[in-house]
């Protein structure tokens, strides 16, 4: 099953998406939220926002009824045995078991967690072999042909956040392995896309200053900086300003800026990915 892209669901190489709509949008916060127990309620607001029909209830009963008839079938189990280990009931809502599924979120999590630690225990060609096989799973943007309401709305802002970070863990990596023209392209359209994040712009000035460059990373730094006080009104941060300062007098040494940025790891997740 995946969500890191278009919902999708293959079993032994064969699609069993479901195309029902809101069968489709009851699935994607399942997946969304696996191995944690989605309140039936949370299903009717995510549904049909704040004024669900009478029959609300009884519908979204319905729904994880046909998607367990449509497990079933994709799988050849029966709907009790699916009922049982895949798409359980718990006490208001319902769990999706991730065990079973080869979840793609469940996949990146464990590969990013694995590039953090690289990172963490200064082994940056470990963290880049990590990180780009995370950022691999990705296949467009989380939940691109789902339609969604307030509960999908911030799991895919949650997750869109968590591909930012890794990809900016990665370039890190990759800047201090001095992989700095090959970092270059994918640099350019992530500033385009996110034109008032700052530590985008920031590994994308690094990247043209050390590959000889200057004159465009200072474009960089002034696009950025538009982009802010325009928008917000705010001026760059202490740590973009500093780079900026650096590349204006010509220095070589511009790593600095990223020495504080490996990341702190905490305790390992459970293999159920609950924390």
């Amino acid at each position: 099953m995946a969500v890191l892209g278009p919902l999708s669901v293959r079993v032994r190489g064969v699609a069993w998406t479901p195309t029902a709509p809101k069968v489709r949008n009851v699935l994607a916060v399942l997946i969304a939220h696996a191995d944690q127990v989605v309140p039936a309620s949370s299903l009717s607001t995510e549904l049909w926002g704040d004024e669900p029909p009478a029959s609300a209830s009884t519908t979204v009963q319905t729904y994880i009824l046909n998607l367990r008839k449509h497990f079933a079938a994709a799988t050849g189990r029966s709907v009790a045995e699916v009922s049982t280990d895949l798409l359980v009931t718990r006490a208001g809502g319902y769990l999706l078991r991730s065990r079973l599924t080869g979840l793609d979120l469940r996949r990146y999590e464990l590969l990013a967690l694995r590039g953090r630690q690289a990172l963490a225990d200064g082994d940056d060609a470990g963290a880049v072999r990590h990180l780009s096989e995370a950022m691999r799973v990705w296949r467009g943007r989380a939940l691109v042909d789902v339609p969604v309401g307030r509960l999908l709305e911030a799991r895919r802002r949650q997750l869109e956040e968590s591909r930012l970070v890794t990809l900016e863990y990665l370039v890190d990596a990759e800047l201090r392995l001095g992989m700095h023209r090959e970092v270059l392209t994918e640099l350019a359209a992530l500033t385009v896309e996110n034109p008032l994040h700052e530590g985008l712009h920031a590994q994308y000035m690094r990247a043209l200053h050390l590959s000889g460059r200057r004159a465009q990373a200072l474009e960089v730094f002034h696009r950025v900086r538009g982009n802010l006080v325009t928008e917000l009104g705010l001026e760059p941060g202490p740590p973009v300003q500093r780079l900026h300062q650096a590349i204006l007098n010509a220095d070589s040494d511009v790593d600095g800026w990223s020495a504080e940025r490996r990341p702190l790891v905490g305790p390992r997740p459970s293999p159920a990915g609950r924390p």
